[in-house]
């Protein structure tokens, strides 16, 4: 069964179906679903669809594979065509309409010198006809994204550009949809939205079981995709320790420099830029202090890989020595809601940038935390969730409690925003898994069981 997506799938659906030249980029990390969507979204194409998979070998072993590919789809005998350009016209003589899809396009890519088979590509989009539609699709985002720069051949050739992220949250869910609200958003800190992990979860069994035989078992498919895909791209050419550092928090650029020994010479600034390209890390900063570089952190973007490198990397020996329960039992039990709170404050940032997309939220210029440093007072800190208007900021505590949150404590949490005296406060409104022990019009209340409300 097909999930989500439907905003891709509605722009693809378009792309293929138009009356008129058509080629389409698709990019996201390794899988995210791009192929799978792709699939779907050509169900109902009128025509022949071509899916090739490129390989890591020469550019004449690919053109071959592709020729191969193209004859197989075709139902015609094996033939070889000598150029690209050979083969591309052979197909624009083609009765019936084509829709041929390049995956994994970086290993054709990089099958020739920089930039020559964008060169080739170049001049096979802007020659297409009606009946041919191309799409090329690959996941090393920063080679993807080659294509979208000004000094790429193929700027600007694509009648569409989809990048494929995970699902959040909410779409998350709905592979688990009978879970309780509270372990839908445990199933998520811990998981993620990768569509690959998302179905191989057992929603029959808890996290504890989940955990133990998905991510701590040595052998496991999840500790094969971590370390086998999602880390195989990262291992070449950047140091792993970055993400043992940082784990389940937030680093500034001078912390994760101090733990690597403090000998930067600037390859660290190109290293975490490379890895924000990568869309492994991400730089994160107050909403209100953009600019200064003294609040700005790095945190890993993957949920499954913060997870690993918060709990299980580094530690095959002792797993081995416990075994799998136990190693949960005795080092990540009693600190496991600690990390799940961390994502939660995250899952309340989709949410509310949700309500923007759906136009139930408006006004809002940003989403984010906000640091303060308020003189009068002499105290400083950080509020996480808090939604940035033009003529203030609404202010929202998250908290993810097993039990209803009281009015005591919310009327603790408004004095201490309330204290500050260098904002202007418009809202103050509290999240809880849990729900709330009260009912009042004075706070803005969400449940648990509203967040996964359609």
């Amino acid at each position: 069964m097909f999930i989500g997506r439907d905003k891709e799938l509605e722009i693809l659906h378009q792309q293929f179906n138009a009356a008129k030249r058509t080629a389409v980029l698709v990019y996201g990390k390794r899988r995210v679903g791009k192929s799978t969507l792709i699939k779907e979204a050509a169900r109902d194409f009128a025509g022949v669809v071509i899916n090739h998979l490129c390989i890591r070998s020469s550019y004449e072993g690919n053109l071959n594979l592709l020729c191969r590919s193209v004859c197989l789809a075709l139902g015609l005998p094996p033939m070889n065509f000598a150029s690209i350009f050979d083969l591309f016209d052979f197909l624009k003589s083609y009765s019936k309409p084509i829709l041929i899809v390049l995956d994994e396009y970086q290993y054709l890519k990089d099958s020739l010198k920089e930039n020559e088979v964008d060169s080739y590509m170049q001049v096979i989009v802007d020659s297409l006809p009606e009946n041919v539609k191309v799409v090329l699709c690959g996941s090393y985002i920063s080679i993807m994204k080659e294509l979208l720069l000004e000094s790429n051949p193929l700027f600007g050739r694509f009648t569409a550009i989809v990048h494929l992220e995970e699902f959040d949250y909410y779409d998350a869910a709905k592979f688990y949809p009978d879970l309780s609200v509270r372990d839908k958003i445990r199933f998520y800190a811990v998981f993620g939205g990768s569509p690959f992990v998302l179905t191989n979860l057992d929603p029959a069994q808890d996290i504890r079981q989940n955990i133990s035989s998905l991510l701590i078992n040595q052998n496991s498919i999840l500790r094969t995709h971590i370390e086998n895909v999602m880390l195989s791209e990262i291992q070449k050419a950047y140091d792993t320790r970055v993400f043992e550092i940082i784990g389940n928090s937030k680093k500034k650029y001078s912390d994760i420099a101090a733990h690597l020994g403090n000998r930067d010479n600037g390859l660290l600034d190109k290293q975490l830029k490379n890895l924000i390209n990568m869309e492994t890390l991400i730089k994160v900063f107050p909403i209100n202090r953009s600019g200064d570089k003294k609040k700005q952190f790095y945190e890993i973007k993957d949920n499954l890989m913060r997870f690993y490198f918060a709990y299980i990397f580094g530690n095959d020996s002792l797993i081995s020595k416990l075994g799998e329960e136990s190693f949960y039992d005795a080092h990540i039990a009693s600190s496991l809601n600690t990390f799940v709170s961390y994502r939660f404050e995250g899952i309340v940032i989709q949410y509310f940038m949700r309500q923007a997309r759906i136009g139930r939220l408006h006004g809002i210029e940003d989403f984010g935390s906000f640091w303060y440093d308020d003189k009068e007072t002499k105290t400083n800190g950080q509020f996480d969730c808090v939604l940035k208007e033009a003529d203030g900021y609404d202010f929202y505590e998250v908290k993810f409690f097993e039990h209803p949150m009281p009015l005591s404590m919310c009327e603790e949490e408004e004095k201490q925003v309330k204290a500050l005296t260098e904002i202007y406060c418009k809202k103050i409104g509290f999240v809880c898994s849990a729900g709330f022990s009260f009912d009042t019009d004075k706070y803005d209340l969400i449940t648990g069981e509203e967040l996964y409300n359609s």
